[in-house]
């Protein structure tokens, strides 16, 4: 039985039954590839490739295509899989345009998509709320259209999404002060699925897996980035790596169950200060990140009492996280051992020692415990 299971991320998928999905960002990718070919040659290139950050290649369907002067536009239809996502069936357009001499990839936020108008989100003030990983893939993907049909590489390109404001309003955007639409996001291209009864079973398995390996160090990590980071600090093998997403409560029940030497939890900030205020299930939509025990925290750091007041107005988690380490307080250390105080209490003197590395969105560590 174990020598037929895989373990980490790919074996939890494959053993929870559930179908990956695409995230808006590979969408948006896949649409403007599709559009700025179309601009150069006159032919919209259906089904579109494109390649993602880990190397798939998945293949879209177009459901819309318009060439005009000057202008080409394509549509994708987003598929999120057996995740619930709020954007899946979502129509997402990009419309590519000619632009300036030297003036690179321009990103413009057309009807539905948010634009920024707070600090604190890796996006700047004013820019449209399309995320890093996205810029960069859609870059590159215009890049390699242009050096294989003689293209400058000198785009405006308009991200927008049928009905974007309206779902918007079943996110948190509206509250981060994205206004407008949605957000493109997207760090790996793929939407992993998060039924909760069939990924917690999934986590079980992962930590079987791992056991049956002869495994004695695991790692719960919220996403790819942090796993990254989790192999790079401890240098685990995969089969020693949990995607716990959210749901952190269940790898911490299931371990206590089922005990390893050591567990490494490692995730993003604002996962685990959730974590560190007392909640189990990290969702956005069954937890919130709590600036004002954010702010009770950089008090006990020594902040002043400016920076506290400053920490409970954030307008995101990593904004608060910033503004302390301007001022040397080490909110980070902070997080990571209120979250490991939370594992503890889960585990109720299990034999595993536990600790915990807080990351931010770039993968930078900024906390340890």
């Amino acid at each position: 039985m174990a020598g037929e299971t895989t373990g980490g991320r790919a074996g939890q998928l494959k053993s929870s039954g559930l179908r990956h999905g695409w995230t808006t960002g590979a969408c948006a990718t896949a649409a403007t590839t599709a559009a700025y070919t179309a601009l150069l040659t006159g032919d919209f290139p259906d089904p579109v490739t494109i390649t993602l950050p880990k190397g798939q290649q998945p293949a879209f369907a177009l459901a819309a295509e318009e060439l005009g002067s000057g202008a080409a536009m394509a549509a994708v239809v987003k598929d999120a899989g057996d995740d619930p996502d709020v954007t899946h069936g979502a129509l997402i357009r990009s419309t590519v345009r000619l632009g300036p001499p030297g003036s690179g990839v321009v990103f413009r936020a057309g009807p539905g998509v948010g634009t920024v108008t707070k600090a604190g989100l890796p996006i700047p003030v004013g820019e449209p709320a399309i995320n890093p990983v996205p810029r960069q893939l859609m870059r590159d993907h215009v890049a390699e259209v242009a050096a294989r049909y003689g293209g400058s590489g000198d785009v405006v390109v308009e991200i927008s999404v049928d009905h974007g404001e309206e779902i918007a309003r079943s996110t948190w955007n509206p509250r981060l002060g994205i206004l407008g639409g949605l957000s493109i996001l997207g760090t790996t291209g793929i939407v992993v699925p998060y039924s909760c009864s069939a990924w917690i079973d999934s986590i079980r398995r992962g930590v079987d897996v791992a056991r049956a390996a002869g495994r004695t160090h695991v790692a719960g990590c919220t996403g790819s980035t942090s796993e990254k980071v989790a192999v790079a600090v401890h240098g685990l093998p995969e089969d020693a790596l949990l995607d716990m997403g959210d749901f952190a409560g269940a790898v911490l029940k299931y371990v206590k169950r089922h005990p390893v030497d050591r567990l490494t939890i490692a995730g993003g900030f604002a996962k685990l200060s959730k974590l560190a205020a007392g909640h189990l299930d990290l969702h956005s939509a069954r937890s919130q990140v709590d600036k004002g025990f954010l702010a009770a925290l950089a008090r006990t750091g020594g902040a002043a009492p400016e920076l506290v007041a400053a920490v409970a107005a954030a307008n995101t988690a990593l904004e608060a996280i910033q503004l302390c380490s301007a001022a040397g307080v080490p909110l980070g250390d902070l997080v990571a051992a209120g979250a490991r105080d939370t594992a503890l209490d889960v585990l109720r003197g299990a034999p595993v020692a536990v600790d915990v590395i807080c990351i931010d969105r770039a993968g930078t560590i900024v906390g340890r415990a």
